[in-house]
C-alpha cells in the first residue's frame, strides 16, 4: 500500500499496534506495520532496556512509543504534586472500601518484600500520570531512534511536542471528538488517531463509525487520521480507509496474542468474553477507560459505595490492591480471579483464538484485500 503514512514511515501496511510487549512492537514492525511501546507502566529504567531490545532485534526498521500526559490532573494547577501529596489527599472512606472489597473477595497480602507495582508510588515519587512522572520516559524515548511519540490521552503538551520536533521526530496523538483533533493540530501534531468508543483504554462517548468522517473533516486533509476503536480485523480497517482514514491504530487484538504478556487469567477470560462483556469504567485510572466487565467493576459501579476517585488519585489507591488481586487470580475459584480484569475493547468478542502477532497482521492484510476487492467488484457490476 501507499499512502501519507506509508510514505512518512517508511512501512507497508498502514496498521499501527499499540502495546505493552515488546515482542508484539518487534513482531508488527517486521511484518511491515509499526509497532507503538506504551510506556505508562515503564520505569525509566525498564523503558531503556526494552527500547534499546527493540532496536537491535529491527535492526533500522520504524517503532514508536506511546507516553501519557494528561492535560489535566489532580494538582496540575500547582506544578504537579508528589505522591505523598496525593495520599494524604485520599479519604480514608475509599481506603476502607478498598479494603473492604479485599477482605469480602478473601484476596492475600503481599509478601513483605514485594516491589510497588505497575505504577510507581514511592512517597517522593512524582504523581502517575503526571508530566513530571512522563519527563524521563519521554527523555529516553527521544534518546532512541524512534519514529514517533504519541500522547494517549489528551492534547500534548507545548513541551513535549517542542522536544520531539526538535528531535526529528513525529508526533501523534488520540482523539474521541473533532474538536480535539483540531486543537492537535493547532498544537503541531502530525497524525490524529481517531478513537473510537469501542477502544479498550481511555476512551469517548462517540462510535468509531461516526467519529473518523467527523475528525477527517475536521483536519480537512492537512494532517493524516488513523481509524482506532474495535479496530482488528481487515474488513473493520477497510471500513476506517473507506471513511477517511490512512490506517488503523489497534491495541486490544495484540492482548490474546502468543506474545502477550496478558495476565494468564485475564488472557482466559478475553478468549472467552463476548463484544457485550466490557464496560466504560473509572475504577482503573480515575478517568473513563474500557475494560474487562468484572467483580472489580462490579463493585465500583454500584451507586451506594464510594466512587473512583480522580486522575492520578484513583491509581495511587488501588496500586496495590491490583497488585494483590493479580498475584492470587491464578487459584481457580478464587476471589481474585472475580475481580481480574483489564483495559480491552469491544473488539474482544472475535478476540476467541491466541495466534502470533505477525499472523493477526497477515490475517488483517488478507480480509482487507477481500473486502476491498468484493466492493470493486460490485462497482463493476
Amino acid at each position: 500500500m501507499k499512502n501519507d503514512l506509508t510514505e512518512m514511515f517508511g512501512i507497508d501496511v498502514p496498521i499501527f499496534a499499540f502495546t505493552h510487549c515488546r515482542d508484539v512492537v518487534t513482531a508488527v514492525s517486521k511484518a511491515g506495520g509499526l509497532g507503538v511501546l506504551g510506556a505508562a507502566a515503564h520505569t525509566p529504567e525498564s523503558l531503556e532496556i526494552d527500547l534499546q531490545w527493540i532496536e537491535d532485534e529491527l535492526d533500522g526498521q520504524p517503532y514508536g512509543v506511546d507516553v501519557i500526559v494528561p492535560a489535566k490532573y489532580a494538582g496540575s494547577d500547582e506544578g504537579g504534586l508528589k505522591a505523598s501529596d496525593l495520599q494524604a489527599m485520599i479519604p480514608q472512606s475509599h481506603r476502607d472500601y478498598i479494603n473492604d472489597i479485599l477482605t469480602r473477595y478473601d484476596v492475600p497480602e503481599l509478601p513483605e518484600d514485594s516491589s510497588k507495582g505497575p505504577f510507581k508510588v514511592d512517597d517522593d515519587a512524582a504523581a502517575p500520570m503526571s508530566a513530571d512522572q512522563v519527563g524521563p520516559q519521554l527523555d529516553i524515548a527521544l534518546a532512541y531512534n524512534s519514529s514517533i511519540v504519541v500522547n494517549a490521552l489528551g492534547p500534548p503538551p507545548g513541551f513535549m511536542v517542542d522536544q520531539v520536533k526538535a528531535a526529528g521526530k513525529k508526533i501523534g496523538a488520540l482523539a474521541g471528538k473533532a474538536q480535539h483533533a483540531e486543537r492537535h493540530v493547532n498544537a503541531g501534531v502530525d497524525v490524529i488517531i481517531a478513537q473510537g468508543s469501542e477502544a479498550g483504554g481511555h476512551t469517548g462517548e462517540i462510535g468509531t463509525m461516526v467519529l473518523i468522517p467527523e475528525i477527517v473533516d475536521a483536519v480537512g486533509g492537512s494532517t493524516p487520521v488513523l481509524g482506532a476503536g474495535g479496530i482488528g480485523r481487515g474488513r473493520q480497517m477497510a471500513a476506517s480507509m473507506a471513511l477517511g482514514a490512512q490506517g488503523v491504530w489497534c491495541g486490544s487484538v495484540w492482548l490474546t496474542t502468543e506474545e502477550a504478556e496478558t495476565h494468564p487469567v485475564v488472557k482466559e477470560k478475553f478468549l472467552s468474553a463476548t463484544s457485550s462483556d466490557t464496560i466504560r469504567s473509572r475504577s482503573r485510572t480515575g478517568k473513563h477507560a474500557r475494560q474487562l466487565k468484572s467483580a472489580w467493576t462490579d463493585e465500583w459501579e454500584n451507586p451506594e459505595t464510594p466512587m473512583p476517585l480522580g486522575m492520578p488519585m484513583q491509581p495511587v489507591l488501588i496500586n496495590e490492591a491490583i497488585k494483590r488481586i493479580d498475584r492470587a487470580a491464578h487459584r481457580e475459584g478464587s476471589g481474585a480471579e472475580q475481580l481480574a480484569n483489564y483495559f480491552v475493547g469491544q473488539i474482544v468478542g472475535t478476540m476467541n483464538k491466541s495466534k502470533s502477532a505477525t499472523q493477526v497482521v497477515y490475517d488483517m492484510i488478507d480480509e482487507f484485500i477481500e473486502a476491498t476487492q468484493e466492493l470493486n467488484a460490485q462497482l463493476e457490476a
